[in-house]
């Protein structure tokens, strides 16, 4: 009959390899306590020592950071924003003043009436 197999979480693994490390137990009772392979034993001891580094990052710096490229994103976003508004709003302002030019020089249906309107806007 299989085992049912035990899912270790991180700071039970890092228990482990503390006892093994600083308490001296060695590598085959632990392996026997908690019916390990030695193989994951050393995979965790390998993962441990490479990942150690991350351990002393202060939780802190790195939401700072997550928080300042958040922001950054969102400010270019707004940026963006304003610059489409203002096109937008540029267009609608010579669109108005388009209109009230052809009002003034009366229908386009009169002869010659867009070269005077040509005149008027170059």
């Amino acid at each position: 009959m299989k085992r049912k197999r035990k899912n270790y979480k991180p700071e039970e693994k890092v228990a482990i390899i503390k006892r093994h490390l600083v308490d001296k137990i060695l590598v085959s009772d632990l392996c026997d306590e908690y019916k390990l392979q030695p193989t994951v034993f050393y995979r965790w001891q390998k993962e441990f020592f490479e990942n150690g580094a991350s351990a002393f990052v202060k939780e802190t710096s790195r939401k700072k950071r997550l928080e300042a490229e958040r922001i950054e994103a969102l400010e270019q976003k707004l940026q963006r924003k304003h610059e489409v508004l203002s096109e937008l709003m540029e267009e609608h302002i010579r669109l108005k003043v388009l209109g009230r030019s052809k009002r003034l020089l009366g229908s386009t249906r009169h002869a010659g009436s867009d070269y005077r309107f040509c005149e008027i806007l170059g």
